[in-house]
């Protein structure tokens, strides 16, 4: 709060409260205008859109021609439904970084600053990039499964192997595949409002998803297969995996434990995005 001195010795200082007009859903779209005039973003989200689509057909295709010479054992537990969203793996890349940079960009341009001029309420400026962002990814993650879904199983109907959207467990997938995407922008977003760089944040998201699960798989057995679980790609992924693995959590469990993962994240960006200096 601050405080402007009227002229004359005996004036008391006057106090000036911040606007108030300014809310939420004000800050959103100022937030989505950012985030759709930036070329990155763009690219960021056809990577990830190119990655579900065109590796998930790629690995169809793949298997397709090497039907004939896999095992009994491999065909026994093939999943159609899963293998079609295999491109997920390199999709949350993309996001996991435009996620981190979505906070980072404005901090190394000094941009930040203004952002926070304009609109005091800092909290109110996380939380409006965390709907936008979250928003977006869901939304670009939902019709990229659908149409890696689609196209997968139309090649592996080939070989008579193919899924469809009805069959048990298969739209939750397809969906599930967005929620992961979703949550996992959140979780790297709210990573880069901790670290404010994008090196860094983007170093510690990587190492948290990709490199982690494999640090426990060398652990002794008894202890990885408890941790393992609860290792957020890990937890976030049996939300659009049809079959489940003995040592992963349930669907939802699994992918409310990742929530809690970018609950945690966000919420400690909430409370130090305040007490530190722009």
């Amino acid at each position: 709060m601050t405080t402007a001195t009227v002229s004359g010795g005996s004036a008391r200082p006057r106090r000036i409260t911040p606007t108030r007009g300014l809310i939420l859903p004000d800050v959103v779209r100022s937030e989505w205008t950012k985030l759709r005039s930036v070329r990155s973003t763009y690219w960021s989200l056809l990577v990830a859109m190119a990655a579900t689509i065109g590796l998930g057909a790629l690995i169809c295709s793949v298997y397709v021609n090497r039907y004939d010479n896999i095992s009994a054992a491999d065909k026994a537990t093939f999943n159609a439904t899963s293998f079609s969203l295999n491109g997920l793996f390199l999709a949350q890349l993309a996001i996991a970084v435009l996620g981190v940079l979505v906070m980072t960009s404005e901090y190394s341009t000094g941009m930040i600053r203004s952002t926070f001029g304009a609109v005091p309420q800092r909290r109110s400026v996380l939380a409006a990039k965390a709907v936008v962002f979250a928003v977006v990814a869901f939304v670009v993650g939902v019709v990229s499964c659908f149409a890696a879904f689609f196209i997968g199983q139309s090649i592996l109907s080939g070989k008579h192997i193919n899924a469809h959207i009805g069959d048990p467990g298969a739209l939750r997938s397809v969906i599930g595949g967005g929620l992961y995407l979703a949550v996992l922008g959140l979780l790297a977003l709210g990573i880069g409002a901790l670290i404010r760089h994008s090196a860094g944040a983007i170093a510690a998201v990587f190492g948290l998803i990709f490199v982690l699960p494999g640090v426990v798989d060398a652990l002794p057995s008894s202890w990885s297969n408890t941790i393992t679980p609860y290792l957020p790609s890990n937890a976030g992924q049996v939300v659009y995996r049809v079959a489940r693995d003995q040592h992963h959590l349930h669907t939802w469990a699994g992918f409310a434990v990742f929530c809690l993962y970018a609950a945690v994240a966000l919420g400690a960006a909430a409370v130090l995005i305040t007490r530190r200096d722009a």
